[in-house]
């Protein structure tokens, strides 16, 4: 039982190895400057040649399942997977958990990003205003073990859409996403104060308090 009184089937010791399943390399920074503290050893997806599974789930959770699943089971080790992606209030949710497939088989967000507009100038939203740009982007992370034990943290973090993009740091839609209670984007911010406070650092809190933290 975690300290938040979260019950794991899965538990990491220090020192234990962990499978980061995953392909993007942003995705692998940040969860691995995320685990870091925690003298966890990681290696991604990518390093162990895993193939990457079809992510065929209706769910960020579900997605991350599959592939924390399947890394795990691949690797005989267990596995931390990420599904995430931007929700745009004022497109009912889209992209969702198609926010990758949106940026095409290159990964190149720059159209994507600029689709999301395209599809809210599209239904009459006015793109300058705050209001009518609500997003907020949404992390499942998965903890995998071979057997095929997991659990799944989930975290949000809210916000609203600007355009152009600004700002290089970070990756995906960073560039046009502002958190509440600040004026630049995630793109502009200081990687550090973006990962203190991202959706991803809010899931992986519940994934320390449960998976790692003595009970």
């Amino acid at each position: 039982m975690g300290p938040w009184g979260l019950m794991a089937s899965v538990r990491l010791e220090t020192g234990a190895c962990l499978v980061v399943a995953s392909h993007n390399p942003g995705k692998v920074r940040e969860i691995a400057a995320l685990i870091a503290p925690y003298a966890i050893d990681a290696v991604s997806g990518g390093e162990l040649g895993l193939a990457e599974p079809v992510e065929d789930g209706a769910t960020f959770a579900a997605n991350a399942r599959i592939k924390a699943i399947a890394a795990a089971g691949a690797a005989g080790l267990p596995a931390l997977a990420d599904d995430s992606g931007l929700e745009v209030a004022g497109l009912g949710g889209a992209p969702g958990i198609y926010s990758a497939r949106w940026a095409g088989p290159g990964k190149d967000f720059r159209p994507a990003m600029g689709r999301v507009f395209d599809e809210l100038a599209a239904v009459g939203a006015d793109c300058g205003d705050p209001q009518a740009t609500q997003a907020n982007f949404t992390c499942a992370l998965c903890l995998a073990a071979p057997d095929g034990c997991s659990d799944i943290f989930e975290g949000k973090v809210f916000g609203h859409l600007v355009w152009p993009p600004r700002g290089d740091n970070g990756f995906g839609y960073d560039p046009i996403f502002v958190p509440d209670g600040h004026d630049i984007t995630f793109g502009e911010m200081d990687p550090a104060a973006k990962h203190a406070m991202s959706h991803r650092a809010h899931a992986f809190e519940l994934f320390v308090a449960a998976c790692l933290n003595a009970g």
